[in-house]
């Protein structure tokens, strides 16, 4: 059967005449008031039931994990399968005075665990006395404190009632007041209401008569309106089919007046094309005659720049070679401090070696000496223990030294891999030495053969020089217009119209192109750039252009200096060149070439000009 049980646990500490602890645990029926079963423990007993259940617990601890047990059994009592169960077994089929057995069981399906099993003793007729006065005593101090709640709730309820009247009958008092209220209120409401409505039917009807004797008026004002509007119109129309008349007139004597235009523009216009033919005519037999000029020029502006970069790349190959030197000895330097190092490192090796060989060589006796041991192991046991700690002491020594045998090994090998990458940084740093050299050589060749071509153009130069010579004093002496030049060529002819009355030999736009800014006294400093940039040493173009800025301006019909003009010094498909040194006018390479005017000063400060080659 299931019975539902009060569990009462205490803890007793008792002091007279030793201090001591006891559990007291009481089973009740709040049903029956004479089941009674009680279980006092004290730390002798729970050290015997401690050791016949197994327990893990102290007697301290044991209260609450009993509690715990508990709450668990009470937690599954409303399950269909509980797992943990409180088993109360007893000899007999009724619950007679015989002694009880408690026991704490989990279930599961394969077996019934118990986890604690405690025996109670029925109570005797004084402790059932006892524990039915305490019960009466329990139940007389709860019915005190009941009616004494009870009196004070009906108290607090009749106070309450009263306040609750009190307050209705005010509430209803101010009801009936409000009720009044309202009533006279809302009779005034409707009264007002009606009023206004009648007032306002009124408005509304006197409201309409007005707006409708106000559309009668606008209807008559907009009629007239519209009839005024209908006249002017007509009179409008009958004024723009006059002139409507005069302007087609007028059209007709503009059509005859355009044929007449026409006619005469066709023939202006044969003479204007026959004047362009004619100017184009010139102007191509002036641009050939220029660009003979300008290609001169401009070969000659080509070389002096390309001996400039030339000598500016000598240097840069100089620098370059003794850069590599100096790596090359730093390099040597650390090859021999490696030397060094390795040459130290083989012989600490080697000294490691003699020691290795030391020790093997005291190994092999302390095996000698093992086995002579061996042959006096049962006369000599505590002396073989000692000889035993030793060798476990020597055993450790071998260790630890080819421990560090192995670490110099593998400083050994990393020694050998920095000794082989530093080889290699040697092998690649002679090779750029030789590929430098190579190119040094490759130069020197190319200087070789720009010298050839300003031998080549000092020859071209001399030449242009004696033309030139022959021509000032043929236009001194001679009063012709053209003259004949030293290589059987006609010389250009003159260009009066242009101011310009005295023959024009091809060397006079040169002279006027390379003469510097102080001949003009506009600035004494003129500010020539040259960006140089060699894609490749072997590539050379064959007709290069050469832009100069130059302060002074051109003047062609004027007559004033006869400088190239930028259309002719342009070109898209160039590329700067970078590296020219600052004084290249100055080179002793181009002063014999150079005629006197054109040769610049020592005073005048001469910067770097803009110079473009082709790819």
């Amino acid at each position: 059967r299931r019975l539902n049980v009060r569990v009462n646990i205490e803890l007793l500490s008792i002091s007279n005449p030793v201090h001591k602890k006891d559990l007291a645990v009481q089973l009740t029926d709040d049903t029956d008031p004479f089941f009674l079963y009680n279980l006092v423990i004290s730390e002798e007993d729970f050290q015997s039931l401690k050791s016949q259940q197994g327990l893990l617990v102290d007697f301290s601890a044991f209260p609450q994990k009993f509690i715990d047990l508990l709450q668990q059994c009470i937690q599954e009592q409303n399950k269909d399968i509980p797992r943990f169960l409180l088993q109360l077994v007893s000899s007999s089929a009724l619950l007679d005075h015989t002694p009880v057995y408690l026991n704490v069981v989990e279930t599961n399906p394969f077996k019934h665990l118990t986890h604690l099993s405690l025996k109670f003793l029925p109570g005797n007729d004084a402790e059932i006395k006892k524990f039915l006065a305490t019960c009466l005593k329990c139940l007389k101090e709860d019915k005190m404190t009941l009616e004494g709640k009870l009196r004070k709730t009906e108290e607090d309820l009749t106070r309450q009632l009263s306040f609750a009247q009190q307050s209705l009958s005010e509430k209803s008092r101010e009801l009936d007041k409000l009720k009044s209220e309202w009533t006279s209120y809302s009779t005034a409401l409707t009264n007002k209401h009606t009023q206004e409505l009648t007032n306002e039917k009124e408005r509304a009807l006197q409201a309409q008569a007005q707006y409708q004797q106000q559309h009668e008026q606008q209807k008559k004002e907009l009629e007239n309106l519209h009839q005024k509007s209908i006249q002017q119109l007509q009179n409008r129309l009958s004024e723009l089919e006059v002139i409507n008349k005069d302007l087609t007139e007028r059209r007709y004597k503009g059509d005859s007046t355009v044929r007449e235009l026409k006619a005469k523009l066709s023939g202006i216009e044969d003479e204007c094309q026959r004047a362009k033919q004619e100017v184009l005519s010139l102007r191509r037999e002036n641009t050939t005659l220029d660009a003979e000029c300008h290609e001169k020029e401009k070969l000659i502006n080509q070389l002096q720049t390309r001996v400039a970069v030339l000598e500016q790349e000598i240097k840069d190959k100089d620098q370059l070679v003794i850069r590599t030197k100096e790596v090359l000895d730093a390099t040597q330097e650390q090859k021999v401090i490696l030397e060094e190092s390795t040459e130290k490192k083989q012989s600490h090796i080697e000294k490691l070696e003699t020691t290795i060989k030391s020790l093997s060589a005291e190994l092999l006796k302390a095996n000698e000496i093992i086995k002579k041991l061996q042959g006096d192991l049962k006369t000599l046991m505590s002396k073989l223990k000692l000889k035993n700690t030793v060798t476990i002491q020597q055993e450790k020594l071998l260790a630890e030294k080819e421990e560090r045998l192995q670490k110099q090994q593998r400083e050994l090998q990393e020694m050998e891999q920095s000794l082989k990458m530093k080889e290699q940084e040697v092998c690649k740093l002679q090779e750029q030495l030789e590929t430098t050299v190579q190119k040094l050589e490759e130069s020197k060749q190319l200087l070789k053969t720009n010298e050839n071509v300003i031998t080549w153009l000092n020859k071209q130069l001399n030449e242009i020089q004696t033309a030139k010579k022959l021509e000032i004093s043929a236009s001194t002496h001679g009063g012709g217009r053209t003259a004949v030049s030293p290589h059987g060529m006609p010389d250009r002819p003159s260009f009066p119209s242009s101011g310009i009355g005295h023959p024009i030999s091809p060397l006079y736009a040169f002279q006027n192109f390379l003469e510097p800014a102080h001949s003009k006294n506009i600035n004494p400093q003129c500010p020539i750039q040259f960006n140089t940039q060699l894609s490749k040493m072997n590539r050379c173009s064959d007709v290069p252009t050469v832009t100069a800025a130059t302060s002074h301006p051109a003047n062609k019909e004027n007559g004033d200096s006869l400088a190239l003009d930028s259309k002719y010094l342009k070109k898209n498909d160039s590329i700067p060149l970078r590296g020219l040194s600052q004084n290249t006018l100055n080179s002793e390479y181009l002063k014999p070439y150079l005629p006197a005017q054109a040769q610049p000063s020592p005073k005048a400060a001469v910067t770097p000009a803009s110079a473009y080659f082709p790819g």
